[in-house]
């Protein structure tokens, strides 16, 4: 299988991560993604042009993150990170979408000061994508979930999602989230993988 993705991508990560829990990493090869060049073939793969796509064996497409770690998981013979038992399994992608949503709104932020001139950028929007992630904060650090021998979907987004800030918004996070501190170092020790896909800022 080739999984379509760039370094920087927490949403990728994600997959990394899932993928090397599973004991999948082998059966995966990455292949880099330009979302800048048009000429990308991931345009044909995903047709709205994002990442990561999981190419399988017989060219079947498959996005986005959710629903790779979904099928990754059914490889590996199921309830390994999507728990079977639903209070579970509602618990772990409640959590991952709340993640997932922070991501979105970082995203959004690291595009608005790439892409768009100073001149151009609405100060309310901008404050409104930071509430997002402000809020989400909050609320996993009032209560931070546990982590389960093997990570479920949900806490690998949040560990993507807490990396995603320290690699784009410096850390800027951890001196108001001691809680969310504690709970990303013991992550970090017991996933080998996390470090693994850590790139530089």
């Amino acid at each position: 299988m080739i999984l379509r993705s760039s370094p920087a991508s927490p949403f990728g990560r994600k997959a990394r991560i899932a993928a090397s829990l599973l004991g999948l990493a082998d059966k995966i090869e990455v292949s880099e993604t330009d979302l800048n060049d048009p000429a990308d073939s991931i345009r044909a793969q995903n047709p709205v042009g994002k990442i990561p796509v999981l190419i399988l064996d017989d060219g079947t497409a498959y996005y986005d993150s959710r629903v790779i770690l979904e099928y990754l998981d059914h490889l590996a013979g199921g309830g390994r990170i999507i728990p079977r038992e639903p209070k579970a399994r509602f618990a772990a992608l409640r959590l991952q979408a709340l993640c997932d949503g922070i991501l979105d709104a970082s995203l959004l932020l690291v595009y608005e000061n790439r892409f768009r001139p100073a001149d151009k950028r609405v100060q309310a929007w901008v404050d409104r994508q930071a509430d997002k992630v402000a809020r989400g904060l909050a609320a996993l650090e009032a209560a931070p979930p546990k982590l389960d021998p093997v990570p479920d979907v949900g806490q690998i987004a949040l560990a993507c999602a807490l990396g995603y800030r320290d690699l784009r918004f410096g850390g800027s996070w951890r001196k108001d989230h001691p809680r969310l501190v504690a709970w990303l170092d013991k992550f970090t020790a017991q996933v080998p993988a996390f470090a693994a896909t850590k790139v530089a800022a």
